[in-house]
């Protein structure tokens, strides 16, 4: 187990935070569709409030760091977008990106599970929040032309997340785009499991390889599906069958070599790892 420079809490806080949100993701893996339905927004509001030093509140108190963020992110997003797009993002956290992305668009929508999170004195006029049940997209079919979604798939049940896509897909326009950033299983754990399981037991209640991903798209109904590399705003579209041949190569690798190799990886340029799947409708 190795903690990063940038981890603010202890080993024992570590400790209590992951038996607090294990605790809660096993509540989300063991429901019925209809219990998860609220179960969502009850689960997360519930872990906000007990666990306020989580990395997800403080970072929203950090500006510096939520204005580079947001500048890496706009620079992916401003090559799917217009004066007269209208944008969706899932999971939008504190909404910062959507509030940004609110000045460059006719119409920002942010759908979320979480009350607490999404918290916020003043919204820009094109913004609208949806607070859903962590499946549903619940817009009009066909009126949107990009879904975002960074850190999000891999927070929901395998059946909701499949459901959640074909929702994506009927809300999108033709031509519409849905850009979908996950950390890849294959160097994961990557929520606060990785310090003390093999694989995710938080609230990551599956993570996904880009070869997963695009079969997904695929049975969803995407007409074309696109795989980028990069990061803080600097991507580069690969070719899917060169992203599927390193991950068959991963595979072959024993867990232990798999994560020596994420480790070797400086920390700042680990966000390059993510999986990137762009699909189009």
């Amino acid at each position: 187990m190795r903690i990063p420079k940038i981890e603010k809490r202890s080993l024992r806080e570590l400790r209590e935070d992951y038996e607090i949100e294990k605790e809660l993701a096993n509540k989300l893996r063991t429901a019925g569709k209809e219990e998860r339905q609220y179960l969502y927004t009850d689960i997360y509001d519930e872990f906000y409030q007990r666990v306020p030093r989580t990395p997800q509140l403080s970072q929203k108190k950090d500006i510096e760091s939520q204005r580079l963020k947001i500048s890496s992110q706009m620079r992916l997003l401003r090559r799917f977008l217009n004066p007269e797009s209208t944008f969706l993002e899932v999971g939008p956290g504190d909404c910062s990106l959507s509030f940004e992305v609110a000045g460059h668009v006719r119409k920002v929508y942010a759908v979320d599970v979480s009350k607490e999170i999404t918290k916020s004195e003043t919204v820009p006029e094109k913004f609208e929040l949806i607070i859903c049940d962590g499946c549903n997209i619940p817009v009009a079919q066909n009126s949107i032309d990009v879904i975002y979604s960074d850190q999000l798939m891999e927070h929901l049940h395998t059946d909701d997340a499949f459901e959640q896509l074909q929702d994506i897909y009927k809300a999108l326009k033709r031509g519409g785009v849905y850009i979908c950033i996950t950390p890849n299983r294959l160097l994961g754990p990557h929520d606060i499991s990785r310090y003390f399981d093999k694989v995710a037991m938080g609230f990551h209640l599956k993570e996904y390889t880009a070869t997963d991903l695009c079969n997904l798209f695929q049975k969803a109904g995407f007409s074309k599906i696109s795989s980028y590399l990069g990061g803080k705003g600097n991507y580069i579209k690969i070719p899917l069958f060169a992203t599927k041949l390193v991950e068959r190569l991963l595979m072959i690798l024993p867990f232990s070599c798999r994560k020596g190799i994420f480790y070797l990886i400086p920390a700042r340029i680990r966000v390059f790892l993510n999986t990137v799947i762009v699909g189009e409708k």
